[in-house]
């Protein structure tokens, strides 16, 4: 006698119904299709890891009886004290004085985003985003059943905002995912002064900070909000770094700083998820970035740069008049505004289809209120030559389906 089928859905949680694969996973896959120019994933160039180097602070860790036997061991949920310490010092040289228990170590940055979600978010609570904003932060949330608020240009300008008091805002001030946008001082300035007015605690998403290739640094929110509150446990807001930008995703090493009282609980619910990071790729991290870790950003910087500007020639010379793009100083990415009437998720069917060209559609990036005509693309993975290619096969279907229209 067999048992009747079970209807696994009817089992599920509610928050369930806001679970939704990402786009931009589901797009990683193309890259297994070797005739696709993918500017699809916004994953670093792997020939710019420094392979060598942790392979070789993996066998010192592994050949020494003592720290082979702490590295193979469970270790404490904040994470591992000299690679904290390395990370507050580093945050205080940037404006952002610290100390070791204002961090927790997270497997990778999006794990802190579904703690912070876990910790801050009930249902029904407002969650202020950019109007675009991170699809992996909608995703962290989703399942903690918040109401977003995309943030209207009037908010950060002194205009009328009917946004809710104490809600939690997020957001990307460096060299945003998807535009590859940053926020002027200004723009800091005036987002602190709101969270100030409406009783917001603020989340910063600097994964793309250190990979400035043009300009001058901008004040972080965390260090305005710091001199603004006296000191971090007064401040609002809690900052979110990670290393899988700029040593290596694999190791999953990222952190939130912030107040102590939000830390404590924090490490409390990590405690309850994984109960720590990996200890032995903790320790390797703190040898990889101990020493040359600034001359390894200068090569990131320099690489990026490179095939960030690559990208904007390649847009200029190639695309019809009407297609406007962001002009990144750091990151990744570029965000392509289409004219009205071409969808992004249509335009993605056909470029792969016609052009075997991919990159992700612009609609999922909105929180509140969709904009289907855009795009964005990522410069870091393809190299020069692919790059002018791309876009130019990108750009000849553009100009096909204007014609068309």
């Amino acid at each position: 006698m067999t048992n009747p089928p079970i209807d696994w859905a009817e089992r599920f949680s509610a928050r369930m119904d806001r679970v939704h694969a990402s786009e931009i996973r589901e797009l990683l896959k193309l890259l297994d299709q070797p005739d696709i120019l993918s500017f699809a994933g916004g994953i670093p160039d792997p020939a710019l890891f420094p392979a060598e180097r942790i392979q070789a602070d993996y066998e010192a860790v592994l050949s020494d009886p003592v720290l082979a036997r702490q590295a193979l061991q469970y270790s404490v949920s904040e994470g591992y004290l000299p690679l904290r310490e390395w990370i507050a010092e580093r945050m205080t040289r940037d404006g952002m004085p610290c100390e070791p228990h204002n961090i927790m170590l997270t497997a990778g940055s999006q794990q802190a985003l579904d703690l912070i979600g876990k910790l801050f978010i009930s249902p029904g609570d407002t969650v202020v985003v950019a109007r675009p904003t991170y699809l992996g932060a909608l995703q962290a949330f989703n399942g903690y059943q918040p109401t977003y608020r995309d943030l209207a240009d009037a908010a950060l300008t002194g205009g009328e905002t009917d946004l809710p008091r104490g809600a939690l805002g997020y957001f990307v001030p460096d060299f945003a995912n998807p535009t590859g946008v940053s926020l002027t001082l200004a723009e800091r300035e005036a987002l602190l002064d709101l969270a100030a007015a409406l009783d917001m605690t603020l989340v910063e998403d600097a994964a793309y900070r250190e990979l400035r290739f043009a300009g001058e640094p901008t004040p972080t929110l965390l260090s305005l909000d710091i001199a603004r509150a006296g000191g971090i446990d007064n401040a609002r807001t809690m900052f979110l770094g990670t290393l899988s930008k700029t040593l290596s995703p694999a190791l999953r090493i990222g952190w939130v700083c912030g107040p102590k009282p939000v830390i404590e609980k924090l490490v409390l619910l990590k405690q309850g998820a994984d109960l720590h990071v990996s200890t032995i790729n903790q320790m390797v991290a703190h040898r990889a970035v101990s020493q040359g870790y600034d001359q390894h950003l200068h090569r990131l910087r320099g690489a990026y740069g490179a095939k960030g500007r690559v990208m904007l020639a390649a847009l200029e010379r190639s695309m019809p008049e009407g297609v406007t793009w962001s002009h990144p100083d750091g990151g990744m990415f570029v965000w392509i505004d289409l004219p009205e009437g071409i969808d992004g998720a249509d335009l993605l069917a056909r470029a792969i289809a016609e052009e075997r060209v991919a990159f992700v559609p612009g609609a999922p990036f909105f929180a509140e209120v969709k904009t289907a005509n855009a795009i964005r693309l990522s410069y870091s993975l393809p190299t020069d030559a692919q790059i002018e290619e791309g876009v130019g096969r990108l750009a000849r279907l553009i100009s096909k389906v204007m014609a068309e229209a």
